[in-house]
C-alpha cells in the first residue's frame, strides 16, 4: 500500500511541475518568446555556426513554437492530474484495477519526457544547436532534469502491482 501512495504522490508532483513551468512561461510571455526565439536563431553559434535546416526567424513560427511548448506542458500536467486522481481513487482496489487505471498517468508522464527530452533536447539541442549559448545550455540542463524526473516516475509507475 505504501508503494501506491507513492505513485500518486510522485505523479501530482510530476503534475504541479508542467503546470507551473507551462504558468510560468504564460506569465512571461515575453520572456519566453524572446527564449524560443534566441534558441532557434543561429546566433552566437562560434563551434557549429551552420545547420542542416533554416533557423526559425519569422515571429509566426516562434509564437507557434511556443504555443506547442506551453500546450503541451498544460497537457503534460493535466493528463498527470487526471492520472493522479484516477490513481487516488484505486489506492484501496485489487491490484488488477489499480494497474489498469494507470493510462493518464503514464500519459501524462509520458508527455512530460516528451517536451522535455522530445522538444527541448532532440530540436532544441541537436536541430537547432542551442547548447552553443550561455542560455540554450543552462536550459538544456533544466530540461535533462526535468526529462528524468519525468521518465523515472513513468518507469516507476509503470511497475505492475501485485
Amino acid at each position: 500500500m505504501p508503494v501506491r501512495y507513492l505513485k500518486i504522490a510522485l505523479v501530482g508532483f510530476v503534475s504541479l511541475m508542467c503546470l507551473m513551468y507551462a504558468t510560468q512561461n504564460v506569465v512571461n510571455l515575453d520572456a519566453a518568446y524572446g527564449f524560443v526565439a534566441g534558441a532557434t536563431s543561429p546566433a552566437d553559434h562560434r563551434a557549429y555556426p551552420s545547420s542542416f535546416g533554416p533557423a526559425l526567424s519569422a515571429p509566426v513560427l516562434i509564437w507557434g513554437s511556443l504555443a506547442v511548448i506551453i500546450g503541451l506542458e498544460y497537457a503534460a500536467g493535466l493528463l498527470a492530474a487526471k492520472g493522479a486522481w484516477d490513481l487516488w481513487l484505486a489506492r484501496r482496489a485489487p491490484a488488477e484495477t489499480f494497474n489498469r487505471v494507470k493510462t493518464y498517468a503514464v500519459l501524462g508522464t509520458g508527455m512530460g519526457v516528451v517536451v522535455w527530452f522530445g522538444l527541448f533536447a532532440v530540436i532544441g539541442g541537436a536541430y537547432f544547436q542551442m547548447w552553443q549559448t550561455q542560455l540554450g545550455s543552462a536550459a538544456l540542463s533544466g530540461a535533462f532534469q526535468f526529462a528524468m524526473q519525468c521518465g523515472l516516475v513513468l518507469l516507476f509507475v509503470s511497475m505492475t502491482d501485485g
